[in-house]
């Protein structure tokens, strides 16, 4: 099943069924310390695995990185 999104203001074409965790594994940000803002709602870390991506779902991803 084929999915388009809007990652960070760049459409994405995407195979799916695919849930924020897979979404961010496929990304490369898997693990690390991201947030996800999905549709203008923040999706809380612990559901990452069971939150579904949709066919014309809107992501804002920002990774933190420390520093000085």
């Amino acid at each position: 099943m084929s999915i388009e999104v809007t990652i960070n203001g760049e459409p994405r074409g995407l195979e799916g069924p695919l849930t924020v965790a897979g979404l961010l594994d496929l990304l490369g940000l898997a693990g690390g310390k991201v947030a996800v803002e999905r549709n203008l709602e923040i999706v809380p870390r612990s559901t990452y695995g069971e939150v579904a991506v949709a066919d014309g779902d809107r992501y804002e991803i920002v990774r933190f990185i420390g520093g000085g």
